[in-house]
Formats: C-alpha cells, sequence, structure tokens
C-alpha cells in the first residue's frame, strides 16, 4: 500500500494504454503511406519499429534496468520516426534507408531517452530529435522524394517556396512527395479525432498551432488573403503530423491550460518564420525541438496561483 498526501487523482489511463491508442492512431497516416509509396514504406516503418524496441530491451538489460518495452513507447517512437523518413525506390537505397533508420533509431532511444532518465524525463521528442540527427548527417537521402513510380521530384513547399502553384485537393488527399506520413491529411484527421475522442490530446495545442501559423502566413507570407496560398501551406509538409502527433507529446509540452496556448503560438510563428524566411522549406521539427527546451520557462511563467496565495506585489 502506498501512502501519501491529499489530493488523490485516479483514472484508468495507464501509459501502455495511452501509447497504444497513439500507436492505432497513426495507423492510417501508416497505411496510407505504405499505399502511397509502395512495399518499401512497409519494410522501412517494421525496420524502425523493431529497432526502436531491440534498443530499448537491449540497453536496459545492459544497464540492469526494468525493461519497459511493454509501455509501447518505444514502438510509438519508432513508429513516428518511420513516418518522418522519406521512402526510397530500388534495393539498396532501400537498404540505406533501413541503415540510416536503426541509427536514428539508437539516438532516439539511447541518446535523447534513455541517457536523461526514460520516459518522462526527456528533454525533447526522441523522434523529431532523431529525425533532425538525420537530417544534418545525411542531408541529401533526407530531402530526396519520390513517388510510387520511383522519380524524385519537389515537394509542394519547395515548390511553393520557388514560387510556383501547387494542387491543393492533392495535398489534402495525399497524391504528393514527402516522407512516408505526412502526405495525407485526411489520413493524419482521422487519427487525431481518434485521439481527441479517447481523450488523449485536446485541441489547445494543435488549435493554438495551427492559428497562429495560418496568421503569421497570412502577415508575412507576401500573398495577403490568398487562401489557396495558406491551405498549401497548412496541408503541406509535417504541419498536421507534428501538431496533433508529436508537439502534444505529455513528456515534453506544458501542463498548464494557458502554457500550452503560449506553446502552441510560439511553435506557430517558429514554423512560419523556418518556411518563409529560412533556406529550408520546412520547419516543423527544428520549431518544436526548439519549442521543447523553452517548456520549462513556459510552465513557470503561466503556472496557477496557489490557493490562499498572497495578491501581487
Amino acid at each position: 500500500m502506498n501512502v501519501s498526501s491529499s489530493p488523490h487523482v485516479r483514472a484508468k489511463d495507464t501509459t501502455s494504454k495511452i501509447m497504444q491508442c497513439v500507436f492505432i492512431a497513426l495507423l492510417p497516416a501508416s497505411l496510407f503511406g505504405i499505399y502511397n509509396f509502395g512495399l518499401n514504406a512497409l519494410i522501412i516503418i517494421a525496420v524502425t519499429v523493431a529497432a526502436c524496441v531491440a534498443t530499448e530491451y537491449i540497453y536496459e538489460k545492459l544497464m540492469k534496468k526494468p525493461v519497459t518495452v511493454n509501455d509501447w513507447s518505444a514502438a510509438v517512437t519508432g513508429l513516428l520516426l518511420a513516418l518522418n523518413l522519406p521512402c526510397p525506390y530500388g534495393t539498396e537505397n532501400v537498404i540505406r534507408m533501413c541503415l540510416m533508420a536503426i541509427l536514428g533509431s539508437v539516438f532516439a532511444i539511447v541518446i535523447v531517452k534513455q541517457l536523461f532518465g526514460g520516459l518522462g524525463q526527456n528533454f525533447m521528442n526522441p523522434a523529431l530529435g532523431a529525425r533532425c540527427f538525420l537530417l544534418i548527417s545525411f542531408t541529401s537521402r533526407m530531402t530526396t522524394f519520390a513517388m510510387a513510380d520511383g522519380v524524385s521530384t519537389a515537394t509542394p513547399l519547395a515548390l511553393l517556396k520557388a514560387g510556383e502553384s501547387v494542387n491543393t485537393l492533392d495535398m489534402v488527399i495525399g497524391r504528393i512527395p514527402g516522407t512516408i506520413g505526412e502526405t495525407s491529411v485526411i489520413a493524419i484527421i482521422i487519427g487525431a479525432i481518434f485521439l481527441i475522442w479517447k481523450d488523449i490530446i485536446t485541441l489547445r495545442i494543435p488549435g493554438s498551432y495551427l492559428i497562429s501559423f495560418a496568421i503569421f502566413v497570412l502577415i508575412f507570407g507576401g500573398h495577403g488573403l490568398d487562401l489557396n496560398f495558406l491551405c498549401a501551406h497548412l496541408a503541406g509538409g509535417g504541419l498536421m503530423l507534428g501538431a496533433f502527433f508529436m508537439a502534444t507529446d505529455y513528456v515534453t509540452s506544458p501542463i498548464t491550460k494557458r502554457g500550452q496556448i503560449v506553446y502552441g503560438i510560439i511553435l506557430g510563428c517558429l514554423t512560419g518564420l523556418f518556411r518563409l524566411f529560412g533556406g529550408s522549406a520546412e520547419g516543423v521539427s527544428y520549431a518544436i525541438i526548439f519549442t521543447n527546451l523553452l517548456v520549462p520557462l513556459i510552465e513557470r511563467v503561466t503556472l496557477p496561483k496557489p490557493f490562499g496565495k498572497g495578491g501581487e506585489k
């Protein structure tokens, strides 16, 4: 029996149940990615998930720590990392991408997660930390995208940055090049609705993120009230996947309600800044990681005053 002081808050949710729900919510985007890019996408997803789970198991065994692979957090990290990877074509290229995925998995689990104390102690999202590590280490391969026919082509965001027009409907459906899990807005929204229905996430972070990003694009995008340009930015890249599945990570996002809104606004502004004025057409990963570092400060500023505390001086 554990004895502790009041108040006592009880819930039926456990870490494993929450992570299982997140894993299930990512399946629509995963299945569409497999449909969009073929069997190679399935291979990359399977290898990345297996590598994350195996890395956590081996590390905890070697360190003589309790094995926590049953909480599904490593599996979720692996699936998120896989969905943030491009899908190449050709046996040799797929093998190289799988090796990169394994390297990224080790970085995510060991460097970002376990060295800081395991689940609940990591200061940034492990999957995004690994993706940025791979982007820096293998820039060319991580920014080369192809469709199911194997022909490499520019992403819609790259076309927008070059001043060209894009088909927004194709971006919403997913008939575009990109990473395995970011192409279909519809598939991502289906998973997000499931998480909201299960009370795993709320709309505070993704809502404030997307609204602040939209305002930033309208003000600084140089296209005025061009709704096609705005919708293309909202549907393009990893914005939707990041807003609903990575920015809402319990460990690396604020716990206060006001803090979550502030967090989302900072995310939106940083993403807009990186996309519109940065050298890359994308910016979601770096925006989330940088804002993860600000979470302690955000919580400190937005922490409610305890009941009965004296007035402001």
